[in-house]
């Protein structure tokens, strides 16, 4: 073998060392996490409800300190990724989802319900897309952007497929029994595919590019990071605050339920076409260019929804767009850290970098239920949410490094 060669077959960037098992596994587990322990929950919620005599606010409540154990847990899987990658983080993430799923379905109290929740928490910062992306950028790169768009389009299926499975069980059978039932397709699913298709040799980390003289340390404490922290957490509040308050904006609006429902779902394919998008918007425009773009035209699809009252094949339009952003967002979050500081400590700094966003996601749809009432309607929330989310176009300008890219 050659030097050339076999520093390609170390650094994985060439095509012939990267693990081909990978990426259809990870589009596998990604459908099936999301999924299972994500999109399942608003399905079983008002069966939960029904049943047990627990408020929707007390079970959402358990359902929203899981995102927050996910954002503050990912920090220590980040760690962990850059320097044993990710086999043992997501197959024992795999096994943790489960056992937290049968937790939730057996809780006789409320307590146990949370305790459940708060597993399945620690589980998501294992299972979901931040240690998939590490897995994908280290093996992948330069061309790593292909390998995250394909995984987040297999992402994107993941309601469309365990939403109606997860209200077909539930017609035939408790929320407890399909709880369970679907801990065992997790288990089944994702631990033998994380176990067997991740086990290829972790490659060393690639030096720093040569823009970055400083240590992970100094990076973290640069302008430039925090700046950025601070953008991806007013625009993660401001995006998941929107779509969770569509329907209600436009049941207040006098649309039914189900014109309600059409224009989210509509919107949820728009954020698929999104993201086949991207790639070519990476080669178009600097990385502090397409943060500060995607995130204005995000603030302009809000100030849209906040200010068309119809028609509703408007509506639609705007609801649709405002997915396409989404898309981008998504892909914009995952390659934020490589563009601006390559991919030697990818793990680590996406996992400090997102803990603030994902925070800020969780508890983004009680703050805007709460705010509504107050600002008097959700047409005026959105106003503000389209406010928030040009100041976190006007932040992104700050968080420019000395990448000439940018």
């Amino acid at each position: 073998m050659s030097d050339t060669q076999a520093s390609v077959a170390a650094t994985g960037t060439g095509d012939r060392s990267r693990p081909r098992p990978v990426l259809p596994a990870l589009c596998l587990t990604q459908i099936t996490s999301w999924g299972i322990v994500y999109y399942t929950f608003p399905v079983l919620n008002p069966a939960i409800t029904a049943d047990t005599g627990w408020s929707t606010g007390a079970t959402t409540a358990a359902f929203s300190a899981a995102l927050v154990v996910s954002a503050i847990a990912g920090i220590y899987v980040g760690r962990v990724l850059d320097r044993r990658g990710p086999r043992t983080v997501m197959t024992a993430g795999s096994v943790l989802g489960a056992l937290s799923l049968l937790v939730i379905a057996a809780a006789p109290a409320l307590p146990l319900f949370f305790a459940g929740w708060l597993l399945a928490g620690a589980a998501m910062a294992a299972i979901f897309y931040q240690p998939a992306f590490a897995a994908l950028t280290r093996w992948w790169a330069p061309d790593h952007i292909r390998a995250l768009t394909i995984v987040t389009l297999a992402g994107g299926l993941a309601s469309t497929v365990f939403a109606p499975l997860t209200a077909l069980l539930a017609d035939h059978m408790s929320w407890r029994a399909t709880y369970v039932v679907l801990a065992g397709i997790l288990a089944v699913l994702t631990v033998p595919a994380h176990a067997l298709a991740l086990k290829a040799p972790w490659p060393p980390a690639p030096p720093s590019p040569p823009h970055l003289t400083g240590s992970h340390e100094q990076v973290v404490r640069s302008r430039a990071f925090w700046m950025l922290a601070v953008t991806f957490t007013l625009s993660a509040f401001a995006m998941y605050a929107v779509v969770i308050g569509l329907v209600p904006l436009l049941l207040e609006r006098g649309y039914t339920t189900t014109q309600a429902a059409w224009a989210l779902g509509l919107g949820g394919a728009g954020q698929t076409l999104g993201r086949t998008l991207y790639a070519t918007l990476a080669r178009h425009l600097g990385v502090t260019a397409r943060t500060v773009t995607l995130i204005a035209l995000g603030a302009l699809t809000t100030a849209g929804l906040a200010t068309v009252a119809g028609p509703y094949a408007l509506l639609i339009a705007v609801s649709v767009l405002a997915g396409v952003i989404r898309g981008n967002l998504t892909l914009l979050q995952a390659t934020a850290v490589t563009d601006r500081w390559g991919t030697t400590h990818y793990g680590r700094l996406s996992g400090l970098l997102g803990a603030p966003a994902h925070a800020a996601a969780a508890l983004a749809p009680f703050a805007g239920a709460v705010l509504a009432g107050p600002l008097g309607g959700y047409p005026a929330l959105f106003a503000l949410l389209a406010a928030l989310s040009i100041t976190a176009a006007v932040t992104a300008l700050g968080a420019h490094t000395r990448n000439r890219k940018q």
